[in-house]
C-alpha cells in the first residue's frame, strides 16, 4: 500500500474541514426558507434564554441520569458535597464530615437552610433521599450507586450516619453535584411533575420537547444568583440553535455546537466564545484477548502510530486536549508521570517489527478491524485512525451498527478494537476499579478488554480500602504509571468545554464538567 505524502494527508484535512464548513452554510440557507425557528422571539431583558438539545428526561434528581436531567437539577437542588476545581470534595449542605472507620461517614448539615417551599431541610430529608432508592418507593438505575449502604440514621436534625456493608470510595462522589440532590421528605413518584429543592433557582414550569423555565429563589441559602430567570429552550437542531444566537432570540448554549459551527459564529461581532479545558474523554479500547492484540508491543505500536494533534486539529477545530490518563489534568489524582505516547511512525514500525508483524508484499503486516456504531463523529475519528495505520502497515477494517447491536457485541467481547467516550463519568478515581479490575468484566462493570494484571487488582483494592487520602493518591498514581505501559486502551483527548453566548451575558466561568453552574455567577452587561 502507497504512503500518502504529508502534501497530500494535509490537503485532504483542509478539504473535509472546508466540505464541512460549505455543508454548514447550505445547511443554514436552508434552515432561514425553511424559517426554522426555536425560540421565535427576543428574551425578556430579565431571562437568559438558554438552548438545549433534548428535554431533560425526568428533573427528579432521584431518577434523571441523562446530561440535561442532572445539569437542571443542578441548580433546583442542593447535594450534601460539591466537587471543586481539582475534582476534589467540598462542603455543600454538609458543612463537614467524618469516616471513624472504613465503614461509617457523619454528615453535620448546615443549618437553616429550607426548601423552596418554605419547609426547613434537615437529616430526614437526607435519609428520605437514599432510602427511597434503596426501599423501591421510586425506581431508579441510580439505587445501584448505594448497595454499599446498610442503613443511614438520623439521630439529630443536623446529623446524618452512614454505615455500610463494604468500604465504598466512591459513597462520596454518589452524594455531590451531578449525582444527586436532596428531596423533601416524603417525596413519591410523581415528584418529577413539580420538584422542589433548596438550591439557587427553582423549578417554575416544562413543556415536553419545548423548554423548562425556572426562576432564582429568594430564600436560597447561598449567594443570589444575578439572572431572575432562565429559559432553557430544546432545539434538537444545531444548525437552528446556531441560528437563533445569530438571530439574538437565544442567549447561550454550552457544548451544544460542532467544532466547524462554533468556529464559523466566532466572527458574529455580537457572540463571545469561552472556552476551556473539559473533562469528556474519548478513547479506544483494546481486546486484550485477542490473539494480536494481547501483545503489548503491538497496542503500543498502535497507539505511537496515531497522530492525536493532527486530529485534534482537523476533526476538533483545536478544541480538545491530548489525553494521556483517563483522569483529566488538574484533578487532584492526575499524573502526568507516565509513559507518554506522542506520534512517532519509526517507533511503532520497529515495535511491530520486534512482535513478529513484518510487511508482506504489499506493505500490510496483518488485518484488524475497529468496531463502531453508526455516529457520524464515531466514524469520522475511525476513518481518520485507519489513515494513519495503513502508514505503518496495519490495515484497519472499520465495521459500523446501529448502537444496540454495537453495544451488546462490546460488552460481550466481539470485537477487537473499539472507540468508547466517557462523559462525566472519569472525574471520580474510582473508575479505575470501575474499568481495569479483573472483577469488572461484564456484565459486573466496564472492563470490556478483558485487561488482567494482579498488580493492577492490588493497587485498586487497596484504594478501596483506605480513606486515608494520601494513601489513595499514591495508589492512584501508580494505577496510572501501570495502565500507561499495559495499555488497555488509548487516551485520545479530553474536548475543551465551550460556551457560546450573547455579549449581553458576562461573568461566564466554566466548569470543566461541562456543567450549566455558570448561571448561578452569569450576569447581564
Amino acid at each position: 500500500m502507497s504512503e500518502l505524502s504529508p502534501a497530500r494527508r494535509a490537503f485532504a484535512a483542509r478539504y473535509t474541514l472546508h466540505a464541512a464548513r460549505c455543508l454548514f452554510v447550505l445547511c443554514s440557507l436552508i434552515a432561514v426558507l425553511c424559517c426554522c425557528t426555536g425560540c421565535a422571539r427576543k428574551p425578556s431583558p430579565d431571562t437568559v434564554v438558554m438552548l438545549i438539545e433534548s428535554s431533560p428526561a425526568n428533573l427528579d434528581p432521584r431518577i434523571g441520569t441523562d446530561g440535561q436531567a442532572e445539569h437542571i437539577d443542578a441548580l433546583i437542588f442542593d447535594p450534601l458535597v460539591r466537587r471543586n476545581a481539582h475534582f476534589g470534595l467540598d462542603p455543600a449542605l454538609a458543612t463537614s464530615w467524618q469516616n471513624p472507620d472504613p465503614l461509617t461517614w457523619i454528615f453535620h448539615l448546615r443549618t437553616g437552610v429550607h426548601f423552596q417551599d418554605g419547609r426547613p431541610l434537615t437529616s430526614r430529608d437526607v435519609k428520605w433521599t437514599i432510602d427511597s432508592m434503596m426501599n423501591g418507593t421510586v425506581i431508579t438505575v441510580k439505587a445501584g450507586s448505594y448497595t454499599s449502604i446498610a442503613r443511614i440514621d438520623a439521630p439529630d436534625p443536623a446529623t446524618v450516619i452512614f454505615h455500610l456493608k463494604t468500604p465504598d470510595p466512591s459513597l462520596l462522589f454518589n452524594l455531590c453535584d451531578g449525582a444527586i440532590g436532596i428531596v423533601p421528605y416524603g417525596s413519591g413518584r410523581d415528584f418529577w411533575r413539580h420538584p422542589i429543592g433548596s438550591g439557587p433557582f427553582e423549578f417554575v414550569s416544562q413543556q415536553l420537547d419545548r423548554d423548562v423555565v425556572l426562576a432564582r429563589a429568594p430564600s436560597y441559602w447561598g449567594p443570589l444568583p444575578s439572572i431572575p430567570r432562565i429559559r432553557f429552550a430544546v432545539v434538537p437542531d444545531a444548525t437552528t440553535r446556531a441560528l437563533e444566537l445569530e438571530k439574538g432570540s437565544a442567549d447561550v448554549e454550552s457544548n451544544a455546537l460542532p467544532p466547524d459551527v462554533v468556529y464559523a459564529l466566532r466572527s458574529d461581532h455580537r457572540l463571545a466564545v469561552d472556552e476551556g479545558p473539559g473533562t469528556n474523554l474519548y478513547y479506544i479500547v483494546f481486546n486484550t484477548r485477542d490473539p494480536i492484540l494481547r501483545d503489548v508491543r503491538v497496542r503500543t505500536a498502535i497507539a505511537l502510530a496515531i497522530n492525536r494533534p493532527l486530529l485534534i486539529q482537523a476533526l476538533c477545530r483545536g478544541e480538545a486536549r491530548p489525553a494521556e490518563s483517563t483522569l483529566p489534568p488538574g484533578h487532584w489524582a492526575w499524573t502526568g508521570a507516565t509513559v507518554q505516547h506522542p506520534y512517532n511512525p519509526a517507533a511503532a514500525n520497529a515495535l511491530l517489527d520486534q512482535a513478529g508483524y513484518h510487511r508482506g508484499p504489499d506493505g500490510i503486516r496483518f488485518h484488524i478491524s475497529m468496531k463502531t456504531s453508526n455516529e457520524e463523529e464515531v466514524r469520522l475519528i475511525a476513518v481518520a485512525i485507519q489513515q494513519q495505520l495503513a502508514q505503518v502497515g496495519i490495515a484497519l477494517d472499520i465495521r459500523s451498527y446501529e448502537f444496540a447491536t454495537y453495544y451488546a457485541d462490546i460488552v460481550r467481547g466481539a470485537f477487537q478494537l473499539a472507540p468508547g467516550r466517557w462523559i462525566g463519568g472519569n472525574a471520580n478515581p474510582d473508575i479505575f476499579r470501575y474499568i481495569w479490575a479483573s472483577s469488572a468484566f461484564p456484565p459486573h462493570g466496564a472492563n470490556r478488554g478483558f485487561y488482567s494484571n494482579p498488580e493492577m487488582d492490588r493497587l485498586i483494592a487497596d484504594a478501596a480500602s483506605t480513606a486515608d487520602d494520601q494513601r489513595r493518591l499514591q495508589d492512584y498514581i501508580q494505577i496510572q504509571q501501570l495502565a500507561a505501559r499495559d495499555l488497555p486502551d488509548i487516551n485520545l483527548w479530553y474536548l475543551d468545554t465551550v460556551v457560546v453566548h450573547d455579549r449581553r451575558i458576562t461573568n461566564i466561568q466554566l466548569d470543566p464538567s461541562g456543567t450549566f453552574d455558570f448561571l448561578r455567577t452569569a450576569t447581564f452587561r
